[in-house]
C-alpha cells in the first residue's frame, strides 16, 4: 500500500504521523511511504532522515493525498484536507467528531474510510491510541497550570508547590483516568495538595494504592464537584466519554464563587470541554478570563512537546497502522478492537457514540461492506 504522511496544518501543531523509525517498519513490510517535505521538522526529524528510512519526499500536501492510499496524521483533518480525501483513501488519525459536525460532514462527503485513534480499543476495553497523548496532556496540564497561576500570566500569583511555611496550591482533578492519573502524579510531585474526583470505586482504590495516600480521592457527585471546585486553586478537567462530547461539570454560575485568579485547565477540550465556559485556544494565545477565572483550553496540549509526543504516539499506532497497510479494511474484520476505531465509511457514520452525539443514523460497517 502507498502510505502518505502530510504536514500537520493546525496552528502550533508540530507533531508528525510517522517518525523515520516507523517509516522503516512500513518499508520493511513492503509498503511505499510518501512524506511531505518538512513534515517532521517541527519534531526534529529532517527530510534526510526519512529518505534514509526509505521514504520518498513529496513537495506538498496535494502530492501526498494524490499519491497515498493510507493517510496517517495526528490531528483531525482541516477543510482543505477534507477536499483532498476520496473514497479511495483510508484516513488514520485523531478525529474527535462528536463536537465537530462540520468535520463529520466533510468526511462523509469525501467517501473515505476514517479510523479514529481515540476510539480504537484493546482487549481490556481501554483506549491504547489515546493513552500516550493522554499521558503527555495530563503532565503538561500541570506545568501549564503552574505557569498560568503566576501573576504576570493572569493568575492569583500562587506558586503551585508552595515553600516551607507557605501552603501549596490545591489542585482538583476531575476524572481519574489516564489524563487524571498523570496530572495527579505531576501535581503531587511538585508538592501540590491534590484531590481526584472519580466515579469508579475500583479506580479510586487503584489511585489510593498507587499514591500511598499522597493524594485524596473523592466520589464524584454534583455536591462533591461544587465543593472541590470552589476550594481549588487549579481545576484540571480530565473526563472522557469515548466517542461522545464531554459532560459539562463546571457551570458558569460556579465561576463567580471560585477564587479570583484561579485556573481551569480543560484537557477535555478536544471533546467539547467539560467546563461550560470552555472554548478552544492555541499555544500562541492559550488563556482567557471569565468572571475572574483564568481558562487554559489549548486543543493540542501534547503539541507543545512534539518530539516526545510523536514518538509516544507512533509506538502505540504502529501495529494498527501496519495491519491497515498490510490488509486494508480487511484488517478491521480480523481485529474487532481496530474496527472500533472506524467512525466513517463511504458516507456513513459507523460508530454508535459518534452517531448519537451528532444526531445521525448509525450504520453497521458490515452492512456497508455487504452492500
Amino acid at each position: 500500500m502507498k502510505v502518505g504522511v502530510p504536514s500537520e496544518i493546525k496552528p502550533n501543531e508540530h507533531r508528525v504521523g510517522l517518525t523515520p523509525t516507523a517509516v522503516r517498519e512500513y518499508v520493511t513490510h513492503g509498503h511505499e511511504v510518501l512524506v511531505q517535505a518538512g513534515a517532521g521538522a517541527g519534531a526534529g526529524y529532517s527530510d534526510e532522515a526519512y529518505v534514509r528510512a526509505g521514504a520518498q519526499i513529496a513537495p506538498d500536501a496535494a502530492a501526498v493525498f494524490a499519491g497515498g492510499q493510507l493517510i496517517v496524521k495526528v490531528k483531525e483533518p482541516q477543510p482543505v484536507e477534507w477536499a483532498r480525501l476520496t473514497d479511495q483513501h483510508i484516513l488514520f488519525t485523531y478525529l474527535h467528531l462528536a463536537p465537530d459536525p462540520a468535520q463529520a460532514e466533510g468526511l462523509i462527503a469525501s467517501g473515505c474510510a476514517a479510523i479514529a485513534y481515540e476510539t480504537v480499543t484493546d482487549s481490556n476495553g481501554g483506549l491504547p491510541l489515546l493513552a500516550p497523548m493522554s499521558e503527555v496532556a495530563g503532565r503538561i496540564a500541570v506545568f501549564s497550570a503552574g505557569e498560568t497561576l503566576l501573576k504576570h500570566n493572569g493568575g492569583m500569583g500562587l506558586l503551585i508547590s508552595g515553600v516551607p511555611g507557605v501552603p501549596p496550591a490545591r489542585v482538583c482533578v476531575l476524572g481519574g483516568g489516564v489524563v487524571g492519573m498523570n496530572a495527579a502524579r505531576m501535581a503531587a510531585g511538585l508538592g501540590a495538595e491534590v484531590v481526584v474526583l472519580e466515579r469508579s470505586i475500583p479506580r479510586m482504590r487503584q489511585l489510593d494504592d498507587m499514591f500511598l495516600g499522597r493524594i485524596l480521592t473523592r466520589y464524584s457527585t454534583l455536591d462533591a464537584v461544587e465543593e472541590e471546585v470552589l476550594k481549588a486553586d487549579v481545576v484540571i478537567g480530565a473526563v472522557l466519554t469515548p466517542g461522545a462530547s464531554a459532560p459539562k461539570l463546571v457551570r458558569r454560575e460556579h465561576l463567580k464563587r471560585m477564587k479570583p485568579g484561579s485556573v481551569l485547565v480543560d484537557v477535555s477540550i478536544d471533546q467539547g470541554g467539560c467546563f461550560e465556559t470552555s472554548h478552544p485556544t492555541t499555544h500562541a494565545d492559550p488563556t482567557y478570563v471569565v468572571d475572574g477565572v483564568v481558562h487554559y483550553c489549548v486543543a493540542n496540549m501534547p503539541g507543545a512537546a512534539p518530539r516526545t509526543s510523536s514518538e509516544a504516539l507512533v509506538h502505540a499506532t504502529l501495529p494498527f497502522g501496519l495491519a491497515l497497510a498490510d490488509k486494508g479494511l480487511e484488517a478491521l474484520r480480523a481485529n474487532p478492537h481496530l474496527a472500533k476505531g472506524l467512525n466513517v465509511l463511504k458516507g456513513q457514520i459507523t460508530h454508535p457514540a459518534v452517531a448519537d452525539a451528532l444526531g445521525k443514523a448509525f450504520v453497521d460497517p458490515f452492512e456497508v461492506w455487504a452492500r
